[in-house]
C-alpha cells in the first residue's frame, strides 16, 4: 500500500479581498475519454463531492443525460444538481471512482466531501505545520 502524502494548505483570496488558508488538492478528473486537472477544496463539512457546471461540460458530460437528481444544502441549496461518477487521481495514488453532485452553479468550487471522498481516503490535519496528509483507505 502506498504511504500517505503530505500537502500544504494554500492561501486563497476571494473576490472581496479576504484571504484564508485552505486544504486544496491537485486532482485529475476523467470522464469517458476526457480529462482535466484541477484544484479541489477538501471540505470536511461537505456531505457530498460537488462538481461545478463548467467542469462537467469540459469533461464532455451532457446535463440532460444525467438522470439522478441530487438535493444540495447550504449555499448551493437552491441550485439544481445531478449525479455524475468520475475517475479521480490524486497525486500518485491509484485512480478511484468518485460520485459528484454536478451542479448548475457556475460559482461553486470543486469540492471533495464525505460522500464518497472520505470513503476512499483518510485525512490527517497538522495545524502547527499548516498541512494535511492523505492516505488511501485500506480495502
Amino acid at each position: 500500500m502506498l504511504d500517505g502524502k503530505r500537502f500544504s494548505l494554500i492561501e486563497r483570496t476571494n473576490s472581496l479581498g479576504l484571504s484564508s488558508t485552505l486544504p486544496y488538492l491537485p486532482i485529475k478528473l476523467t470522464y469517458r475519454d476526457r480529462s482535466i486537472d484541477a484544484m479541489a477544496l477538501l471540505d470536511t463539512g461537505a456531505s457530498v463531492n460537488v462538481l461545478p457546471y463548467e467542469m462537467g461540460l469540459q469533461l464532455g458530460a451532457v446535463w440532460e443525460e444525467q438522470t439522478v437528481s441530487i438535493q444540495l444544502s447550504g449555499n448551493l441549496a437552491q441550485m439544481e444538481a445531478r449525479g455524475l461518477v468520475l475517475s479521480a487521481t490524486v497525486a500518485e495514488f491509484s485512480p478511484v471512482l468518485l460520485a459528484f453532485a454536478w451542479t448548475k452553479s457556475r460559482e461553486a468550487p470543486l469540492i471533495l466531501g464525505h460522500m464518497n471522498f472520505f470513503a476512499e481516503f483518510d485525512v490527517c490535519f497538522y495545524r502547527a505545520d499548516l498541512a494535511f496528509e492523505l492516505r488511501p483507505r485500506a480495502k
